[in-house]
């Protein structure tokens, strides 16, 4: 076979991969844009230093996408990045050997991330593997340069390896030095921006206008003037529903399941049952939802979706064909954690309570035992204290009988700690106030008991981040997401911690000739009736779910048996399932960022490199190694 055809081969199976990956995953298309862009960053990063013999960080950027988006975008990467910058170095018989190595090193950073089972490795340890993804790089290219010498031998491949171990030791000690600046930094980067689903749209002029054209969908008084701040910004929240039921960004913007499941969470908590929430001539937000059942896959999605199915006072055991406890259950490992993140933890436990499940006395030790020394928790163990994820973790707390003492005493002084002169908090420590972090927060100290001037002063910042059509600003420079900020600050207004209980329907007259079309019949569960009518008993259920804490309450020991691992591709979930968010502002406080010497370490590795190609090849080796040795040419 060719080089060509063998490089056409690659490229084929690389695509069939990335094919299936896309069936079966169904990323969404920024994430299908952050490997493009992870391919084309490696790219230039070989073009950059192609002067340089072999001192390039292509390998590590390849690694670092494997680990942060998983074994089939990081083989795409490194497939991608070979074949693209030989277009620019010379394409031949080495390109196939390119991709299959780069692409290689792409699932072995999908492997490291796995092996670490949510942890984020230390800086020297990422270094390591980065060195050792160099030798065996070069190793696996000493074999192509076999396949051109006159003997194909264990004795001309020690030479071919005796000849190269300067490049690959440069290539090695290149891989260190790069990742010892910037490794663990590019790797959370490449983590936030997979998560990060904040869009940056702003409502077109007269949007607003616009709105208000739509009516009061729900039967909302028209007068404003005197109403309060949570009055106003469900009424502004509910006239951007869709006529699909579904939500958007912003007033007038496609459905997404994200915006549309934080809308149905922060008008359940104003008191509207998503069953009941729709446009005139328009579907409800559970038909919505329901349309979108079957096919979810993410963990954080299936737990937000929980949330808002028990808030409809349907089951979430049987919700469209799909048993969505068993769902969050099936992603619990061995150690307690949902998928290895204090996020998927937190939420996972709130979501079980709220269809009435025990969280399992490993799965709350797990989320105890991730909190940080400063009393904050992070999005994993080893992640920053921030914001979001303590103002949640206390909502999960709660949730099982923990909301005094311990882990959430010192998460309560975290978030007192941490509260910005303004009122508001930041996600991260020190960083500028945001409508989102302080509703989380607010949340956070709600279901914790903790109220006092922390909780008035967050109240009175988002209070002044409420604009005249009733909507909230995501903080004093940025209106983005306005329905998504609306609606978590909606539930701060209402000082309402998640879960949500079952919300009490309104009565509706039935339509002409027979049942609704568009209605959710709700399905019979544990301390909740299967008849529509009937809220009494869906009230008496969502009531024993709050007041059931049970053995959740015990001090958590122990492991939890027989409960199955998650996936290899949960190994870097996309936080957007449960919908944290990520602050613009930048990198987390504390994070390594690269020194001043970067330039000057840069430097003396191409001199040391260069001069150890230059004696090695030219002083050192026998003269008749050097006559067995095929040329290295653009390899």
């Amino acid at each position: 076979m060719s080089w060509q055809a063998a490089s056409l081969v690659v490229l084929a199976l690389a695509l069939i991969a990335a094919f299936g990956w896309y069936e079966r995953d169904r990323p969404p298309a920024r994430i299908l844009a952050l490997v493009a862009t992870m391919a084309a960053l490696a790219v230039v990063g070989r073009l950059a230093f192609a002067a340089i013999p072999n001192v390039k960080p292509t390998t590590d950027i390849v690694l670092f996408a494997g680990y942060a988006l998983g074994a089939v975008p990081g083989f795409a990467v490194g497939a991608v990045t070979a074949v693209v910058s030989n277009v620019f170095l010379s394409q031949g018989p080495w390109t196939p050997w390119q991709m299959v190595g780069w692409g290689a090193v792409g699932v072995a950073g999908a492997a490291l991330a796995l092996a670490m089972r949510g942890r984020e490795p230390s800086r020297l340890v990422l270094a390591a593997v980065c060195g050792l993804a160099g030798l065996a790089f070069g190793a696996w290219m000493d074999l192509y340069q076999l396949t051109l010498a006159a003997h194909q031998d264990l004795d001309t491949y020690l030479a071919l390896s005796a000849s190269s171990l300067p490049y690959n030791l440069a290539h090695a000690i290149g891989n260190v030095v790069f990742c010892l600046l910037i490794g663990p930094v590019f790797i959370r980067a490449l983590r936030r921006y997979r998560r990060r689903l904040e869009v940056h749209w702003r409502a077109p002029v007269g949007a607003a206008a616009a709105t208000l054209l739509l009516g009061l969908a729900l039967g909302l008084p028209a007068a404003a003037g005197a109403a309060s701040p949570a009055e106003r910004a469900k009424r502004w929240l509910a006239r951007t529903q869709n006529k699909d039921g579904g939500f958007g960004p912003v007033a007038g913007q496609s459905s997404s399941a994200l915006f549309s499941g934080w809308a149905g969470l922060g008008l359940a908590a104003a008191g509207h049952n998503p069953r009941d929430l729709r446009r005139p001539g328009g579907r409800s937000l559970a038909a919505y939802v329901t349309r979108g059942g079957a096919s979810l896959k993410d963990v954080g999605e299936i737990e937000r979706t929980i949330l808002v199915v028990e808030a409809a006072g349907l089951s979430a055991r049987d919700f469209a064909g799909k048993d969505l406890v068993a769902a969050v259950q099936s992603r619990r490992r061995g150690d307690g954690s949902i998928a290895g993140y204090v996020s998927y933890t937190a939420f996972g436990v709130i979501a079980l309570r709220a269809a009435g499940v025990q969280a399992g006395k490993a799965t709350v030790s797990w989320l105890v035992s991730a909190q940080n020394a400063d009393g904050g928790f992070g999005l994993a163990p080893s992640s920053v204290s921030d914001s979001d994820m303590t103002g949640a973790t206390l909502q999960a707390l709660a949730t099982v009988g923990r909301a005094r003492g311990g882990a959430a005493t010192g998460a309560v002084a975290w978030l007192r700690a941490n509260q910005n002169d303004d009122g508001g908090f930041g996600q991260f420590k020190g960083r500028s106030s945001n409508a989102q972090s302080t509703s989380y927060a607010i949340q956070g100290l709600v279901a914790a008991g903790a109220g006092g001037g922390t909780l008035s002063r967050s109240l009175a910042y988002l209070r002044g981040l409420q604009r005249s059509n009733g909507s909230v600003a995501y903080s004093s420079s940025s209106a983005q997401t306005p329905v998504w900020v609306t609606a978590q600050a909606l539930m701060a207004f209402e000082r309402a911690p998640l879960p949500i209980a079952a919300v009490p329907r309104v009565k509706r007259k039935p339509p002409a000739g027979g049942a609704d079309p568009d209605e959710v019949a709700p399905a019979a569960s544990a301390g909740q009736g299967g008849n529509t009518s009937n809220m009494g008993s869906q009230a008496a259920g969502a009531k024993a779910r709050e007041k059931a804490p049970a053995g959740d309450a015990e001090p958590s020991t122990g492991t939890t048996g027989g409960e199955a691992s998650p996936a290899a591709g949960e190994a870097s979930p996309p936080a957007r399932d449960t919908g944290l968010r990520v602050d613009p502002a930048g990198d987390a406080a504390g994070e390594d960022q690269g020194g001043g010497l970067a330039l000057w370490l840069v430097a003396l590795v191409v001199a040391v490199a260069g001069g150890l190609v230059w004696v090695f090849r030219r002083r050192l080796l026998p003269p008749k190694l050097r006559a067995r040795l095929p040329r290295r040419g653009s390899a």
